[in-house]
């Protein structure tokens, strides 16, 4: 496949009151575009994972609740109103842990409670703009976060990430490889070494992939390799996503998350965390709270009609795990860093 640079490539593109999202599943053997035009489609493509990465998918959901304003604006208002609730219902329903699904739908709302509602039309026109400024300030939101966070990355360092948090899994240049992103801008030598995430692969597909497009030098690792490469002073620092932070500072992501934290805590490695304030949520006091998202067995057990596993063996499949606060070095935002994060750091971010 053609190489394509990643600032070129839009995750999520609004086209002619539709919203087009490049079909994450299908990385990096083919590079194809899905087109969603309700709400009910999108919040679809959110839970069989054609976009993933908690921004996007918050980004994802605004425009989900545009489209159907959008498909229901010549109606009268109770029919709006009705086709609204349903829509905010059914994406809300969509993947439980990544709070910037939940954080964007509460935008949403506070939007269309401020709308004419006597006008669907024009309700439905101020939903779509506030969706494209949802999408906008992650643009920027990220690239703060790769400034802040490229200050945190020595010359020459070899930067193990998890997952993928790259402009894949955000509306653009991305959290934990925006920052890559940025400290390469700034001239830095730098490598990646991608673990390749099982079950579903995001590091070895979405990760590696991006950084090839950008020539960014990237080694993939099977996960259980992590450990030895860190023994080895092959690894300089961690930095990941997140799909939710705790008022204290515990951190969901991807599932094996903890287990990285834990070797580089061992090890004397950084640790870092790069997410946006809309990753925050305060509502929940520590991780134990964090609602984990169990998925399909069938990802773990197989492949296509390929299946490795024995019929009838019981299956987990948690989608993240919780690093507790103790274990971060220090959470990278928008705002700024925090480092060794706690509660009372956490509310001065909303300060600053």
């Amino acid at each position: 496949m053609k190489n394509l640079m990643l600032n070129k490539v839009e995750t999520l593109r609004w086209r002619d009151g539709r919203l087009e999202l490049i079909d994450q599943r299908l990385l990096p053997a083919r590079f194809e575009y899905v087109s969603c035009t309700n709400a009910l489609e999108v919040a679809e493509a959110i839970r069989a994972m054609v976009v993933r990465g908690a921004p996007a998918i918050g980004c994802a959901a605004a425009f989900g609740i545009a489209l159907e304003a959008l498909r229901h604006r010549q109606g009268t208002r109770k029919q709006f109103d009705a086709a609204l609730d349903a829509a905010f219902k059914t994406l809300a329903a969509s993947r439980p842990t990544a709070v910037n699904l939940f954080w964007a739908l509460g935008r949403m709302r506070t939007v269309l409670e401020a709308a004419v509602r006597d006008d669907p039309g024009a309700a439905a026109a101020k939903l779509a703009e506030a969706a494209l400024e949802v999408f906008r300030a992650d643009i920027e939101n990220n690239r703060a976060i790769g400034r802040a966070g490229a200050e945190l990355v020595p010359d020459g360092a070899r930067i193990l990430t998890h997952c993928n948090a790259g402009a894949l899994a955000t509306a653009g240049h991305g959290t934990a490889l925006g920052v890559i992103r940025s400290a390469r801008d700034q001239g830095k030598r730098i490598s990646v070494i991608a673990g390749e995430t099982r079950p579903f692969l995001q590091g070895a597909r979405l990760t590696a992939w991006e950084m090839v497009q950008e020539n960014i030098p990237v080694t993939l690792i099977t996960d259980n390799m992590a450990g030895r490469l860190m023994h080895l002073g092959e690894i300089d620092l961690v930095i990941v996503g997140a799909d939710r932070v705790a008022a204290n500072g515990d951190v969901a992501n991807k599932i094996g998350t903890y287990t990285l934290a834990v070797l580089a805590a061992r090890h004397h490695l950084p640790f870092y965390v790069a997410a946006p304030l809309s990753t925050i949520d305060v509502s929940i006091a520590d991780g134990n709270a964090i609602p984990i998202e169990e998925r399909s067995a069938a990802e773990v057990t197989g492949y296509g009609e390929l299946r490795w596993a024995p019929e009838g063996v019981r299956v987990l499949n948690p989608a993240f795990d919780v690093t507790p606060a103790d274990l971060i070095t220090a959470i990278v935002t928008e705002k700024g860093i925090v480092a060794k994060p706690d509660a009372a750091k956490i509310r001065g971010l909303f300060k600053r």
